[in-house]
This record gives C-alpha cells, structure tokens and sequence, in this order.
C-alpha cells in the first residue's frame, strides 16, 4: 500500500511489496466513524475463537482499547481517506472513507462495500493511530476476525512515528497480520517487517497456516513481542516468525511506532475481486493491548 502524501512535500520510492502510509486528513464531518448508514447489526459476530491474558509475567499493560460505546475513541485514532497514489501504490481499488468504520457490540467493525463512490468501484475504512498512541517495545495483541474471498486484503500493522520526517522505509514497517483473501490463502496470516538497508529497501516475511478452516471462521489473536534485539510473531500464542534486529542496519526498529488498521481491496498481492466475491465484507476487532516490559 503506497505513500500518499499530501501534507509533506517529500517524495519517496515506493515498492509495491509494502505497505504504504497516506497522510490524507480525516473527514471532519465524521471524525468518529459512526454512520447510521453502515448498518452493521447484522453481521454476525463469532462467539467462539482464540483469546489472549490481561496480563503476562514481567509486562504492564498500558494501553487498550476495547472498543466499547457507539463510536470510534478519537483519542485514539484517526481516519485515513482517499485512493492514496495509484491505489496506494498497489493498484487497490477501494476508496478510504470513515463512514465505512462502525463500532457496535464491543467491536470494530470496517467494512469494505461493492458501491460506486468517488471514482471507485469499492469502499472500505483505514485508521491510524499517528499523533495519538505510539509505543517502542512491548508485546501487542490484537483479536480479530478477517474477512474472506477473492481481493480481500486485510492488514493489522505499524509504521515508525518519525515517518514524515525520515520517510520509508526508513522509517520502518512492522506487519503484525496481513492476510490476502481467495484461491485457498485465507487459511494463512504473513508477518513482515520492511526496512532501509544502506539506502535500499529491505523486507523479511514469515508466514503461518492455520491447521483448520480458515481466518475469517472465527477469532484468532495476532501478536507481536518485540524488543531491542528482536521482534518475534504469534498467531494464538504459536510462535512462527521472528527476526534478529540488531544490526545496525535496523536501528529503525528502535523507535517508536503507531498503529494501523485496514481492510484493501484488490491490489497487486491480493488481484482483483471476482464474480465469487460476496461483499459487503468485515474485519472484526474485540481488542488491541499493549504490554510493556517491567
């Protein structure tokens, strides 16, 4: 997903292989995200799936959101809108807006609709945490349903607080979840970090199958544990990715970042949508939590 920046007179290189940041504003008509027109009451909300602890030996919990209330906590996150740059940089196809943000019954919901709107044929929501909640080590985990089906391409991730001055990547890129839906690929979470390496962009992504079904079937928790050497991924607790970030050439990864939630549709990974697509499609979150080191 491609840099987007109209705030800050910089431009960058992109790489398609990433997840890109805009710095579009939110629509100050609706900064919360709640629409009475995004009619979520029906989605069907899983009762069964993964949970995580409220707490884990050596760690404090500083930060959670439980989406509670009627609406997005703009304490916490802001909305992202727009096409960003040539569909942020991965011909994606949706349109950001924050009217496709609900929050109801304790969750996130964002939902990514088939509608003609602005010049684009799909709509779905992105939000960001940048300016409001950022954190440099820690554990985080964030239990969410994902949506399914060809051109789905929901992402849970983070991106280095000193973007707008330094730029990407390096300001550095952690991919806490990213799935891409259709041809038997939603059974798999990728977790990815990106980097710049003597002056080039760097990536290095592991993935996980699930053993059973798939990740839109039911609640799974995503998970990072980072600290200044490494940066280790979880699905349900189950190690499988980790990364050495020593180096000096990952400094990146010891700063600060904020917080990113998206569901894209179509782009480069993902492909477009197909006839087998059924919209509207969700991301359902319960919580995000922070847990920092004692």
């Amino acid at each position: 997903m491609k840099f987007s920046n109209r705030v800050y007179p910089i431009f960058f290189l992109i790489l398609s292989t990433g997840l890109f940041f805009s710095c579009d504003s939110e629509d100050k008509d609706n900064p919360g995200g709640s629409n009475p027109d995004n009619n979520v009451s029906q989605v069907v909300i899983p009762e069964d799936g993964a949970t995580s602890p409220t707490s884990y030996p050596g760690m404090t919990l500083v930060w959670e959101d439980d989406f509670e209330g009627s609406s997005l906590d703009i304490a916490n996150w802001s909305h992202e809108i727009g096409t960003g740059d040539n569909g942020w940089g991965n011909n994606e196809l949706q349109y950001y807006r924050s009217q496709n943000t609900s929050v109801e019954r304790g969750h996130l919901i964002i939902t990514a609709k088939k509608e003609s709107f602005n010049g684009s044929e799909y709509t779905s929501s992105r939000i960001v945490s940048q300016n409001k909640k950022q954190f440099r080590y820690g554990r985080v985990d964030i239990r969410a349903v994902l949506p399914r089906g060809q051109g789905m391409w929901p992402a849970l991730w983070m991106l280095g607080s000193n973007f707008p001055e330094v730029g990407w990547p390096a300001c550095g890129e952690i991919d806490i979840m990213e799935m891409v839906g259709g041809q038997g690929r939603e059974n798999t979470v990728h977790g990815t970090v990106h980097w710049q390496n003597d002056g080039s962009h760097a990536e290095f992504s592991g993935s996980y199958k699930i053993p059973s079904g798939t990740l839109a079937d039911k609640f799974h928790v995503f998970s990072i544990e980072w600290t200044s050497s490494r940066i280790t991924w979880y699905i349900d607790n189950q190690k499988y990715h980790e990364i050495d970030t020593t180096p000096a050439q990952l400094d990146e990864f010891r700063r600060s970042f904020f917080f990113i939630m998206n569901v894209a549709v179509g782009g480069n990974w993902p492909g477009p949508p197909n006839n087998t697509t059924v919209f509207p499609q969700h991301m359902i979150v319960d919580y995000i939590r922070v847990f920092q080191f004692d």
